[in-house]
C-alpha cells in the first residue's frame, strides 16, 4: 500500500499550488516569476499550474474548508505574510485536511488495486 503522503506529493500538493499561483496571478496580478519565488518553485512550475500542465488530478476547490485555507494561503503569500517554512507548513495542513475528507482514496486505490477504499482509514487518523 502507497503511503498517503507518496499519493499527496503527486496530486494534493500540486493541486494546491496550481490554486495559489492561479490566485496570485489573476487576484494580484503577480508575474509568473514573482509567484515562483514566494512559492520556493521553478517558474516552469508555475508555467504548468498556470497553463493546467500539471496540478489537476484533484479539485480541491471543491471543498469549503481547503478552498478557505488556499485563499487565506493567497492572502498571507500576497501580503508576504507567510513564506518558507510557514508555508511549508500551512500547505501540510492544506494537505492534511484535504485527505480527511478522502479525497485521494480514488488515487490511493489505483495505485494498489487490491487496497479497499472503504475499509482504510489511513488518512482520517491523523
Amino acid at each position: 500500500m502507497p503511503a498517503p503522503c507518496e499519493i499527496a506529493v503527486k496530486s494534493l500538493i500540486p493541486a494546491i499550488r496550481a490554486y495559489i499561483a492561479k490566485e496570485l496571478i489573476r487576484t494580484y496580478k503577480m508575474k509568473q516569476t514573482e509567484v515562483a519565488y514566494l512559492l520556493g518553485i521553478t517558474q516552469t512550475a508555475v508555467s504548468k499550474y498556470v497553463s493546467n500542465v500539471r496540478g489537476q488530478a484533484v479539485r480541491l476547490d471543491r471543498v469549503k474548508e481547503i478552498q478557505g485555507m488556499m485563499n487565506e494561503a493567497v492572502y498571507k503569500i500576497a501580503d508576504r505574510k507567510v513564506s518558507g517554512p510557514q508555508l511549508t507548513l500551512e500547505i501540510c495542513y492544506m494537505c492534511r485536511a484535504a485527505r480527511r475528507t478522502r479525497l485521494i482514496c480514488h488515487l490511493c486505490e489505483r495505485v494498489d488495486p487490491t487496497l479497499k477504499n472503504t475499509l482504510c482509514n489511513v488518512c482520517r487518523m491523523e
